[in-house]
């Protein structure tokens, strides 16, 4: 699934590209009817004033003042050019060629819809997200008092997207590894050092995926078609039987909350104890 690094990307190439054009006409393709595709026709005659980040989300506020909202979903790919198949949405645009903006999602769990701008009842999990991990506001102080309220396995609070927003599966198993923590961990049970050094960690590897246009493990493509290059520096996620590049242990994985989880026992040694810090 896109996390936060490729859906960045994608907004970086389309921020130049799409600012400032009007949507001519904006049409559902092969979509199926319903609140993950509502009120795409509301968008026609509108011009993009921008085209930001929220988590995984991308807002184009509009010149009417609506938003489309924009979810890539499990394997939703937005490009220039026709797809050939899975194409569930063609927005018509201002200006010179190429023209027209395209949405591809194989599997469907993509949106793309039009809201009021900042209502978000239709999306709830963008209404709840956390902060942005690259926030100022976003401090070791605060990521240490989320997680002391917390309860459960750190892993799953960190893909919830309530504590931070934008983390996802690969890049949340990457921090952890980073920083030794096993992601059956108890969140609560997190020492404030750790929880600092987990949030610094994260920060560090969402910038480098970033750097790398993102990490390409099937579906992912950047606007321009191009693959994420991230894929190499990944050191636990997708490498379960190979050896830790740390201690040659071999990486295991297990499910956890529904989500396959790689880690390393030696250097992610389950802790001793599973009592709650107090």
């Amino acid at each position: 699934m896109p996390e936060l690094p490729e859906v960045e990307t994608v907004r970086r190439e389309l921020a130049p590209w799409l600012t400032g054009r009007t949507i001519r006409s904006a049409a559902r393709v092969a979509a199926p009817a319903g609140p993950k595709y509502a009120n795409l026709e509301r968008a026609a005659g509108q011009r993009i004033l921008d085209v930001r980040r929220r988590g995984k989300f991308l807002l184009l506020p509009l010149s009417k003042g609506d938003e489309l909202i924009l979810h890539l979903g499990m394997t939703g790919i937005v490009s220039k050019v026709p797809p050939k198949d899975h194409l569930r949405v063609e927005l018509q645009l201002s200006g010179p060629a190429p023209s027209h903006l395209y949405f591809r999602d194989a599997r469907r769990f993509g949106r793309c819809l039009v809201v009021r701008a900042g209502e978000y009842d239709a999306l709830p999990t963008l209404a709840a997200l956390g902060p942005e991990p690259f926030d100022p506001a976003f401090t070791d102080a605060v990521f240490v008092a989320s997680l002391a309220r917390a309860r459960g396995p750190i892993k799953p609070l960190l893909l919830s997207q309530r504590v931070v927003a934008g983390l996802g599966n690969i890049y949340v198993d990457e921090a952890l590894f980073e920083v030794g923590i096993h992601p059956r961990t108890l969140a609560n049970g997190i020492t404030p050092d750790q929880a600092a050094r987990l949030r610094r960690a994260a920060i560090a590897i969402l910038e480098r995926a970033i750097e790398h246009r993102g990490t390409t493990i099937s579906d992912y493509r950047t606007v321009n078609g191009n693959v994420g290059s991230y894929a190499a520096q990944l050191r636990v996620y997708a490498n379960d039987g190979n050896p830790c590049p740390t201690c040659s242990t071999t990486i295991e994985k297990i499910v956890l909350g529904q989500r396959g989880t790689h880690f390393c026992p030696r250097c992610q040694p389950m802790p001793r104890t599973r009592h709650a810090r107090r």
